[in-house]
């Protein structure tokens, strides 16, 4: 797909992969034959510079054919390069300008206690995103009122968008930081499917409070010379380097 319509952030695609599969293969109250049925469970996609990701995994829970992803990035097509709900069902909120999805979800979460709804909403960041200052105040917000229908799930592969996170704006002690906010913090291998599963299955990880899972990643993870690479971030796919990265990913 990102080769294809010339798009990037496939390092960033990577990276949340797996835990996108975990979501849509089983997590996730959802139905595709009624994306707007409202017992689903939210998802945002707050990283929303990753999209092909969810697109990917939307298509083939069957919210629309897969056939469509091969119009992404296409001049006029409504896949665009940034996840939009225009024409996608299954899409809650279209992202791109990081530190928004967070903010949003708080306030679904906080609208569907005020309702005595009983769904989940899952915001899926990225951890250089968690430089926002709006974050931190969505953060505060959902602590403050008890929304443990909030998870929070921070792609944390080390890297943003021209260096390291460490480098640009140091995170940690990051899960301290959440902890001292008023959540439960969960840490786990965001590639491993298993310990998602069993993650997810334990939440909310403490009634009255929201839940964060810093999911430990690799950036451009199954692609060896895309992994840990700022490089992928913005670099398009193609020639050579595609076919290349098509016979690892074939043998994974």
């Amino acid at each position: 797909m990102t080769s294809r319509g010339g798009s990037s952030h496939i390092g960033s695609v990577f990276s949340m992969a797996d835990i996108i599969a975990v979501l849509y293969g089983g997590v996730l109250n959802v139905d595709p034959a009624d994306p707007e049925w409202m017992g689903r469970d939210r998802f945002i996609l707050s990283k929303g510079h990753a999209g092909a990701g969810v697109y990917a995994a939307l298509a083939e829970r069957g919210f629309f054919p897969t056939s469509k992803l091969d119009s992404h990035y296409a001049d006029g097509s409504d896949l665009s390069g940034h996840v939009s709900h225009k024409n996608i069902p299954g899409v809650e909120l279209s992202t791109g300008s990081l530190g928004h999805g967070l903010s949003v979800g708080a306030g679904m979460a906080y609208g569907a206690k005020l309702d005595g709804r009983r769904h989940r909403v899952v915001i899926l960041l990225s951890d250089g995103e968690c430089d926002e200052g709006s974050n931190w105040e969505a953060i505060l917000f959902a602590a403050h009122h008890g929304l443990d229908n909030l998870i929070a799930v921070v792609d944390y592969n080390k890297i943003q968008s021209l260096k390291a996170v460490a480098e640009t704006l140091a995170l940690e002690p990051f899960g301290d930081k959440w902890r001292s906010f008023g959540w439960q913090v969960v840490e786990t291998d965001g590639h491993d499917h298993q310990a998602l599963k069993e993650a997810f299955a334990r939440m909310p990880a403490r009634p009255g409070r929201p839940t964060c899972l810093l999911a430990h990643t690799t950036k451009g993870r199954g692609v060896s010379f895309m992994e840990n690479s700022v490089l992928w971030h913005y670099r398009t796919p193609r020639g050579k380097e595609f076919d290349a990265a098509m016979r690892e990913l074939s043998e994974d």
